[in-house]
């Protein structure tokens, strides 16, 4: 058995990033709800960063969307 050590260290490589990226994108959701419940706790508007947030999550879930498709297919 012959083991492609390039291959594995790409994989290793895209996971990991992609990980990162993920965990990012889902804190800065987090961020952006709390910083809307903030806001209206001051009486402030909260539109930005509940769009912000929103927009975080709907990637987070595309990626994982498309995660998925690629292991399924």
């Amino acid at each position: 058995m012959k083991i492609d050590w390039a291959a594995l260290g790409s994989v290793f490589g895209v996971s990991l990033l992609a990980t990162v990226a993920l965990v990012g994108l889902f804190t800065l959701g987090i961020l952006g709800l709390s910083k809307q419940e903030q806001a209206a706790a001051s009486g402030d508007s909260a539109v930005l960063a509940r769009t912000g947030a929103y927009a975080a999550f709907a990637v987070c879930a595309a990626a994982i969307t498309f995660g998925i498709y690629l292991i399924v297919t």
